[in-house]
């Protein structure tokens, strides 16, 4: 009796690094080619496949219906997922197979195909023939990781922001209105318009109305209000993609454990080791500027390295910035600074115990987090009521700042 096997050719800027293969069973197995193994000067792919001594991993076990951790978070998760795996007739639970449709456009410079060219995996999908075909040709193969209803766009200079008609390229992320929390993309817009001015790495942003966006698909076209369009920092000018990561690829968790397997120490150790002096400040400043806001989500998948050369990791731009307590009072961040989550006990003496364990210069990291405090109050001031925020989103941050130590010291000052 023949094996049901079905292999994906994983290819980082277009030249293929590794298969993943599916066996009976549903388990999937990767492997590096030898070529990617031999090439000493190769484009790194993962500080996650880095074993204790800086060397290519090169052995990996099988995974059940998943698929290994640093291709898992490629996929979207939550709604975005269903919504995409329904519209590709696709189990969102199979991985395997999500990435087989998704893979055109996924973030970095991963990209990921049927070794036998076939667009579509078979048998996948119980409906007609006829129905697969309609469904497929209007899918939306777009996989930016995450939760929030979001699309690549392409900008157009008489159309404006337009949904490509597969999905596919887009040098533009647009993400949609919440449907359970108001105010979502005008927070964020915010919120980064704000970290910008206090020195922060921010891609180009703008707000725009979800009728002014074309070619919106079927189902989320009824959406009112403004939607957040951010220009993608994993493509140069030209288009051609620049390779990230997210941090739990990094750590090789799954999605699920985004909150609870690593800490910012964890993070700041790794950016230590792997970016420059610049990397940990700005590091410095967005941990504490998400703290001053009452950012309670920003977990692994919220921070990222960006490989511009294609070898040498670098903090990547800033992204994902809300202030979330209005919409889920919370006392505690996503992540352990380095004893402690909650937000009231983030001060200097914390970010002093997570500089020792992380081994970077205590200087530049109070430094950093003293200046980002003094600058948030600064423009907070100046700019609270000119930003698209609600006097309720207002009332809350100012309310939240009273309580982190580090906040009020700078306010006091």
């Amino acid at each position: 009796m023949a094996t049901n096997v079905s292999v994906l050719n994983v290819l980082l800027y277009g030249k293929s690094v590794g298969t993943l293969t599916r066996v009976e069973g549903d388990r999937t197995l990767f492997a590096f080619n030898e070529d990617y193994f031999a090439d000493e000067n190769r484009p790194t792919l993962s500080l996650g496949f880095k074993d204790n001594l800086g060397n290519l991993m090169t052995e990996f076990n099988p995974v059940q219906t998943r698929v290994m951790p640093f291709f898992s978070n490629l996929l979207p998760e939550g709604r975005l997922r269903t919504y995409l795996a329904e519209r590709a007739g696709v189990n969102p639970e199979r991985e395997f197979f999500l990435l087989w449709v998704l893979g055109k456009d996924l973030p970095g410079a991963v990209t990921i195909e049927s070794a036998d060219r076939e667009a579509w995996p078979p048998d996948v999908n119980e409906a007609p023939e006829s129905v697969q075909e309609d469904v497929r040709e209007n899918a939306l193969r777009f996989s930016l990781a995450g939760v929030q209803l979001k699309f690549s766009a392409v900008e157009d200079a008489r159309k404006g922001l337009t949904i490509p008609a597969k999905g596919i390229g887009g040098s533009w992320i647009v993400k949609l209105p919440s449907r359970e929390f108001e105010g979502v993309p005008e927070n964020e817009y915010s919120m980064m318009m704000l970290a910008r001015l206090a020195g922060m790495d921010v891609p180009a942003i703008r707000l725009v109305d979800v009728d002014a966006i074309g070619n919106l698909p079927k189902g989320v076209e009824t959406l009112k209000g403004q939607a957040l369009a951010i220009e993608r920092f994993d493509r140069f000018a030209d288009g051609t993609p620049v390779h990230i990561e997210d941090f739990a690829q990094i750590f090789r968790v799954y999605q699920a454990d985004k909150y609870g397997k690593a800490s910012a120490m964890n993070i700041a150790t790794i950016i230590g080791a792997e970016g420059g002096g610049e990397d940990i400040g700005e590091f410095i400043r967005r941990l504490t500027f998400n703290t001053l806001i009452g950012n309670a989500d920003m977990h692994l998948k919220n921070w990222s390295m960006i490989y511009p050369d294609r070898r040498n990791a670098a903090l990547a731009p800033a992204y994902d910035f809300v202030s979330t307590i209005l919409y889920i009072p919370d006392e505690s961040a996503a992540l352990k600074v380095s004893r402690s989550k909650r937000f009231d006990e983030f001060s200097e003496d914390e970010l002093a115990h997570m500089a020792a364990r992380a081994r970077l210069p205590e200087k530049i990291v109070l430094d950093a987090a003293r200046e980002t405090a003094a600058l948030f109050h600064e423009h907070w001031q100046a700019e609270k009521k000119n930003l698209p925020l609600s006097a309720a989103v207002i009332d809350a941050v100012e309310a939240h700042v009273k309580t982190i130590p580090l906040g009020k010291a700078a306010r006091a000052a």
